[in-house]
């Protein structure tokens, strides 16, 4: 594997395409409940990468039996054998470094019956579990330990009242809404924080495309019980990959075209960076291929990342190219992701010259002339990916490029399209 990729300028085209891989919440949300759903399903054009090979894997040793179809067009689907209901056994379950995998898997296997053992990559396991587990015991779950690994005693789930810490992260609350119809009473989940709200979008989406509705009120989800049916869908691109591009494009003042990519009807909530773009002064073409032409000159803006805080760091990484300051607010919960993300955009936009300014929920960057360096990518797919933006005008050295294979391991391959030089090394 390389050590390093160097990324340079290069003589970018006027007009350039990319055809985005599939979303990576999407395909996550879906394949879970594909493998507890009644009946064979039919997943279109899902992502392939790490985080979605560790789900293919934890469900296939469950049982559920996964296989893929060539389509005409030249993509694939994954064909899914559900087991009419949550797993039963006594298994072993590894999750790997995804945490839509673990905190998704948790709670669905609490709803079964037996003895899991779960366990999870380092980086994985030094993420909160907190309130999911919280949650789980209140509702009869028996469990070893407060981080992967765990030992959890399932016996189905009790349902009713539950309290819900959704300040941390939407996938607490994503979990335990999937796992919530197999209980064995109708479930109300309460919450009085809530971040990073369109993630829960894209879970209310995928129940109800498996036959499953949630009454949604005001700080409470109300799930009755029921079960999951197969069915036949289609996974969109991955807005968060597709960020990179559309920035890409407006730091080159070039147009990009991403196929499949609709402003107008995607639920996913990173899809807002296209309209802070455009306060900076982008232009785009809405319509079943998303169009975006980047501006002679950038401007700064102050905006509210809070529903899209996974890609503050694409505009982090925009953010020196423009003319004035750019703030970016409502981000605190970037903290405790797979990198301190605040600190390590920071620290890495210090380390080629950029001024910048942060707080625990906010971070201010600064105009300035980028000097090309070797940076850290922090384990961090989103680190590596975002700051590949710097070589469309200065060069610069990213080590360990092998963590994009969490979210896009082909992401260097489709950064040429951008017209960049990319030179993968090992020293």
């Amino acid at each position: 594997m390389s050590k390093y990729v160097h990324i340079a300028p290069g003589t970018p085209p006027a007009k350039w395409q990319v055809r985005v891989p599939g979303s990576k919440s999407i395909t996550n949300r879906v394949l879970l409940l594909a493998g507890v759903a009644s009946g064979k399903s039919t997943l279109r054009s899902p992502l392939v990468a790490d985080d979605t090979n560790a789900m293919v894997s934890a469900l296939r040793g469950l049982g559920v039996a996964i296989d893929e179809r060539p389509e005409d067009d030249g993509s694939f689907s994954w064909i899914v054998e559900g087991l009419g209901g949550p797993p039963n056994g006594h298994e072993e379950v590894h999750v790997g470094m995804g945490a839509t995998v673990g905190r998704f898997m948790v709670p669905m296997l609490a709803a079964g019956g037996g003895r899991f053992a779960i366990d999870a990559h380092a980086q994985l396991r030094r993420r909160p579990l907190g309130p999911v587990l919280t949650a789980l015991r209140a509702q009869g779950a028996s469990i070893d330990g407060e981080a992967f690994p765990l030992v959890l005693g399932a016996c189905g789930l009790a349902g009713g009242e539950v309290e819900v810490d959704g300040s941390i992260s939407s996938q607490f609350l994503s979990g335990l809404l999937m796992a919530a119809p197999f209980a064995r009473a109708d479930t109300r989940l309460q919450f009085d924080a809530l971040v990073s709200k369109p993630y829960l979008e894209l879970t209310l989406s995928a129940m109800r495309a498996f036959g499953v509705d949630v009454d949604v009120e005001p700080g409470a989800l109300s799930v009755s019980r029921g079960a999951y049916r197969a069915t036949n869908l289609a996974i969109e691109p991955d807005v968060s990959t597709a960020s990179y591009f559309l920035a890409s494009a407006a730091l080159t003042g070039t147009t990009v075209r991403l196929p499949g990519l609709d402003r107008r009807v995607t639920a996913q909530g990173d899809i807002e960076l296209v309209g802070f773009l455009e306060q900076m002064g982008c232009s785009v073409t809405d319509g079943a291929a998303l169009e975006l032409t980047g501006p002679k000159q950038l401007r700064g803006v102050e905006v509210n990342m809070g529903n899209s805080s996974d890609v503050f760091m694409t505009l982090a990484c925009v953010a020196p190219f423009a003319e004035g300051p750019t703030t970016i607010e409502g981000i605190g919960h970037a903290r405790v992701k797979e990198s301190d993300r605040i600190a390590a955009c920071a620290e890495n936009l210090e380390r080629l010259g950029i001024k910048v300014e942060q707080g625990p929920d906010w971070m201010r960057i600064h105009p300035g002339k980028p000097q090309g360096t070797s940076l850290p990518t922090y384990e961090d797919h989103r680190i590596a990916m975002a700051f590949s933006l710097i070589g469309t005008h200065d060069a610069v050295m990213l080590e360990d490029p092998g963590v994009v294979g969490k979210t896009c391991p082909q992401f260097f391959e489709l950064w040429e399209a951008s017209g960049a030089q990319v030179i993968m090394g090992d020293q």
